[in-house]
């Protein structure tokens, strides 16, 4: 509501030109000279900072714009937040922001918006090499947009910090950021009504982890090359929706004790080695016109996450399709319209786009493998074969598990701008080259 506010008064003064524009001071570039000026700021005041380097930390206690043009560097030293904000209504625009401290328990960032920071604006900024990026404690209604963040690369990512960490601040957007290196490039944890949109997320862990954020939305983003693209987790009523996750590790988007979330028009292509999809104990969510591709398990749900609705997405070139384990049949079609299944073997005589026979991505053999993995030795053998035949012939003994009744012809396509194809041919994650250490995984990516 605050930002509405706002901007509804910067279209009328536009329109309506009344009294002077905001004074501008111009902040050299010497020794003690930003703090000095801070010192003696009006509300409404723009700073604008000479190019070269200023020293920080600095505290940003009433509404004034900081303004480094591009070519101002902000540089904290070592020792704490470089810049810590505690009024309302600031901008902070076209820094360098280095130099914070390394202290985990005060969440040392480049730029920390506190609890009074409400409505700020942080945007094309350069923040590099700090523990955290940016640091939303509390603060409502801010705006993270167009920045650059480059986190920290020590061998250990937990001994990283996050890209922007979002604290229970209702109404903060994230948009339009590069955030690179560090730990999750956006972790949010209990908050509500935040949206993050049209970021790009390389070398991470995550690229978005969502703990207890619920109402929200994260919306045309890319994951390139992170362990794991997109997770909501204990989080409710959330909509994921067209975002690309591309050579991502472990999963593209992951589903944890999450309810109600819309998850549609997500591209999970290539590069990982595990899941493209992950469901655990989620519920009543409605996962539609995704593509799933190329990786070893299309999609896994369990943990009697049975109750959702699947419809319209593609199932192409996964080594396996579904890994689901169940005794009864899950219907995967709403409303006779199914999914797409690069393995189906699919005839449509009345051209309606749908397959004329139902699909079932797994058979009893694949029970078998998931629950007794020594089978594996016996998959050429010819016990095998006679089981998999006698289940095509008589599909009376199929066990329970996915059924789709009304099969797709054609897969939904979702194109990938040619620019984030150029970084995805030339991506050289750690990952795929083994360099790992014990730490850069989360115990829920071995369900």
């Amino acid at each position: 509501m605050r930002r509405r506010v706002r901007t509804l008064a910067l279209a009328l003064a536009a329109a309506f030109p009344v009294g002077e524009a905001a004074a501008e001071r111009l902040v050299p570039a010497n020794p003690g000279a930003l703090a000095a000026a801070l010192a003696g700021v009006s509300a409404g005041e723009v700073l604008i900072l000479a190019p070269g380097l200023h020293e920080g930390p600095v505290r940003l206690d009433r509404p004034v714009t900081l303004d480094g043009r591009g070519q101002a560097v902000l540089d904290a030293g070592g020792h704490g937040s470089v810049i810590t904000v505690t009024g309302p209504d600031v901008t902070v625009r076209g820094l360098t922001i280095r130099g914070s401290g390394s202290s985990h328990q005060e969440i040392d960032a480049g730029v920390k918006l506190d609890r009074s920071a409400t409505g700020a604006l942080i945007e094309d900024n350069r923040i590099l090499g700090n523990l955290v990026g940016v640091h939303v404690f509390g603060a409502r209604d801010s705006e993270v947009r167009g920045n650059t963040i480059e986190g920290r690369r020590h061998h250990r990512m937990n001994e990283r910090g996050n890209g922007v960490y979002v604290w229970n601040a209702p109404g903060t957007v994230v948009e339009g950021n590069d955030i690179r290196w560090g730990r999750d490039g956006i972790f949010a944890n209990v908050s509500r009504e935040n949206a993050f949109r049209g970021n790009l997320f390389r070398d991470l862990r995550f690229a978005v982890h969502y703990m207890y954020t619920h109402n929200s939305e994260v919306t045309g983003n890319v994951s390139l090359g992170n362990h794991l693209g997109f997770a909501v987790m204990f989080s409710n009523r959330v909509t994921v929706t067209d975002n690309l996750s591309l050579m991502d590790r472990s999963h593209g988007v992951m589903l944890n004790f999450a309810n109600n979330a819309d998850v549609r028009g997500n591209l999970v292509r290539g590069g990982t080695t595990e899941k493209c999809t992950f469901i655990y104990n989620a519920h009543r969510n409605l996962i539609v016109g995704n593509r799933f591709e190329g990786c070893e398990i299309g999609i896994h749900f369990t943990a009697g996450s049975e109750r959702n609705a699947l419809t319209g997405n593609a199932f192409i070139g996964n080594r396996t399709q579904v890994k689901y384990v169940g005794t009864r049949d899950i219907e995967w079609s709403v409303g006779e319209r199914g999914n797409y299944w690069s393995d189906h073997p699919a005839f449509d005589l009345n051209g309606d786009g749908i397959a004329d026979a139902r699909f079932r991505p797994n058979d009893l053999m694949d029970h078998i493998l998931w629950s007794q993995p020594a089978a594996a030795l016996l998959l050429g053998s010819p016990a095998v074969q006679l089981v998999r035949w006698s289940q095509a012939a008589f599909p009376a003994i199929l066990p329970g598990g996915v059924v789709d009744s009304h099969p797709l012809m054609h897969p939904p396509e979702i194109a990938v701008p040619p620019h984030i194809a150029a970084l995805e041919a030339e991506a050289r994650p750690a990952w795929l080259h083994g360099r790992l250490s014990d730490d850069d995984l989360d115990d829920l990516t071995s369900h």
